[in-house]
């Protein structure tokens, strides 16, 4: 959790707006309004994170908008923190004991870098012995949130292991491609 690190109350809840949709770009105003703190108190943060380059600031017209700087040396781990600590991830960490025994829960990189989504993209992988209904509930949520479609994939782990030993396509392009562990070893998913 970012508390656990940053002492900003503030600049926590920039981070976790920012976070939430991590290529939209804000303007000061709407920071106040989605975080509920003073506007100089988001000024001062936003001058902040601008200063240290994790924000870019693009003046247009007679605003100025802020984004995440994908120049950033640490935006990828940004995205990663982000993913555990905002929306659908964060929901399923929350909920884990209610969803069931999750082995392995991993988004693609795609699904988290909010990228263009193609008709093959499974945004999230779940293994273990999972009740569906709830998790169902959380991503119903989470695509009413973003307004758009959460593609994703349930599996036990006998059919994981029989699949990835078997070097079913789907499972290969799962472990080949980018994606963001949300929960599990990554490291005994792979071998």
């Amino acid at each position: 959790m970012f508390s656990d690190l940053i002492t900003s109350r503030s600049r926590i809840n920039l981070l976790n707006v920012l976070l939430e949709e991590p290529t939209k770009m804000y303007h000061v105003r709407e920071f106040v309004r989605r975080t509920g703190d003073e506007i100089n108190a988001v000024r001062r943060e936003l001058l902040f994170l601008e200063k240290r380059g994790i924000l870019v600031r693009e003046p247009r017209a007679n605003r100025v908008y802020y984004s995440l700087s994908k120049n950033y040396p640490f935006y990828f781990d940004l995205l990663r923190m982000g993913s555990k600590m905002v929306g659908l991830g964060a929901g399923i960490l929350k909920n884990r004991v209610k969803i069931g025994k999750i082995k392995y829960a991993m988004f693609s990189g795609r699904f988290i870098r909010r990228m263009e989504k193609r008709s093959t993209d499974v945004d999230l992988i779940i293994v273990g012995t999972i009740v569906l209904p709830e998790l169902a509930l959380l991503i119903r949520d989470e695509e009413k949130r973003l307004g758009r479609e959460i593609n994703y994939t349930v599996m036990t782990e006998e059919e994981f292991s029989f699949r990835k030993k078997k070097r079913d396509p789907f499972i290969l392009s799962v472990l080949g491609g980018s994606r963001i562990i949300l929960f599990g070893d990554e490291e005994a998913m792979l071998s």
